[in-house]
């Protein structure tokens, strides 16, 4: 674990079950009052005002951003879930406001800090560690994480979890949905149980710092032998059902690379790409959380860090199987198979297909073009990307044509959406066709 560039501020985490009620009542009534005011902004100004346009302002945005730093734990999670899986299809302003979800939350204040450490280590904890910084050097959605020295000598990382997160995380899922469902922004014949209660799951998974550290564990081992990458060492002495201590790996955001030479830009998109081929064909096992907080470099090495390995999932035979048909379809220029396979992958439903077949046509034609194209990928050429949302925003305007792919479908293609993103930001020119081919011929 390493440094965080983005310190939040402290502010108590509602830790039971009405505080946190009222801090969601909170949000609905100012997202309301955001919505009457832009209403009456358009009125004024001679607009007819759309349900979604009221909606979607960067008011509501910051309203939505701020009290979900503040609850933390799900609440928090889906909004950096909504922030990563909408990608380019959100307005500029709207993305870079959740966007600061992602990587910044509030933490917790130095007697809800005690609190909490003296629970899990008794009266004397202090006296077990040379130095430890109450100051933390990260908070997300679940945890924040602090740095300790201990008598040894040794350097750690100590993510702390927020009281009472573990038994918010169904109603907080299920508040956040019924916020959906009011604002009219999602579609009632939309089934959502099912990725909800997909949602529910792992989250409890992600709080479960033991089943965490057995995970880091496993990824320890299985690239030990990969000079290209570092995975924090797991430090039991110090761990506990609501604390995860490891080793501290330095490191810089990996974000900072977008000003480095092509070169270390192009390596390092390569090597996170590589690993997510070998995640998804080879290991049958996927860090789902495509953060960029949960990447570092360090620039000494050359090597990545890679934390938080609460949201790895087991991915199943069905949808390794799912990805090779639609990849190799991809690669042999197949429209007719990429859209069969997409629906067999449940990416999208026939009524897509039936009512939409121009638009998806021609939306599958421009990635074939892209995946055609001689050379590394060019994740810095976006112009293709403005293309694919104006057509698919088309597409979703016909809400019959809404659609939730498998649960387990859709955690894999957030890693493999975030990795995109990723990539795009460092614009990476990386070699993805002959990675995919190589990982396919395995």
């Amino acid at each position: 674990m390493s440094d965080s560039e983005k310190p939040g501020r402290h502010r108590a985490v509602p830790s039971g079950r009405v505080s946190r009620l009222t801090g969601f009542g909170r949000l609905a009534t100012g997202i309301a009052g955001g919505m009457m005011a832009e209403g009456a902004r358009r009125l004024a100004s001679g607009q007819m005002p759309k349900l979604e346009d009221m909606i979607l302002t960067p008011g509501n945005a910051m309203r939505l951003a701020d009290r979900l730093s503040h609850l933390r734990g799900a609440a928090m999670k889906l909004g950096q879930m909504i922030s990563m899986d909408a990608g380019d299809l959100l307005p500029p302003e709207l993305s870079a406001i959740l966007a600061g979800l992602r990587d910044r939350a509030n933490f917790m204040p130095p007697r809800q800090l005690q609190q909490v450490l003296k629970a899990e280590w008794g009266d004397g904890w202090r006296s077990r560690f040379a130095e430890f910084r109450a100051q933390p050097i990260a908070a997300a959605s679940i945890g924040q994480v602090h740095k300790a020295v201990t008598h040894d000598g040794r350097t750690l990382a100590i993510k702390v979890q927020y009281p009472g997160i573990r038994d918010s995380i169904d109603a907080d899922v299920d508040n956040v949905a019924t916020l959906l469902r009011m604002s009219n922004m999602i579609p009632e014949q939309l089934d959502l149980f099912p990725f909800l209660e997909a949602a529910k799951a792992q989250l409890h998974e992600e709080a479960d710092y033991e089943r965490e550290a057995a995970q880091m564990q496993l990824y320890r081992l299985r690239l030990e032998q990969d000079n290209g990458f570092v995975v924090p060492e797991f430090e039991p002495e110090f761990s506990s059902k609501s604390i995860l201590a490891m080793s501290f790996e330095p490191g810089v955001p990996i974000e900072s690379l977008e000003t480095e030479d092509q070169d270390t830009r192009n390596e390092v998109g390569e090597r996170i790409i590589r690993l997510v081929t070998r995640e998804l064909f080879e290991f049958g096992k996927m860090q789902t959380d495509p953060n960029f907080a949960n990447y570092r470099y360090q620039p000494e090495t050359g090597r990545i860090v890679l934390l938080d390995f609460g949201a790895t999932r087991d991915i199943a035979p069905d949808v390794q199987q799912a990805y090779r048909q639609l990849l190799k379809a991809a690669i042999s220029g197949e429209r007719d198979g990429v859209i069969e396979a997409s629906l067999a992958a449940g990416f999208m439903n026939e009524a897509t297909v039936r009512k939409h077949a121009v638009s998806v046509h021609d939306m599958t034609d421009i990635i074939l073009r892209e995946f055609e194209r001689e050379g590394p990928f060019d994740f810095g050429d976006r112009a293709f990307v403005e293309v694919l949302r104006d057509e698919g925003m088309r597409v979703a305007a016909d809400r019959e044509a809404w659609h939730l792919p498998p649960a387990e479908t859709i955690f894999v293609q957030r890693k493999i959406s975030g990795t995109a993103l990723l990539c795009a930001r460092l614009k990476s020119k990386v070699p993805v066709r002959d990675i995919l081919i190589e990982a396919l011929d395995d």
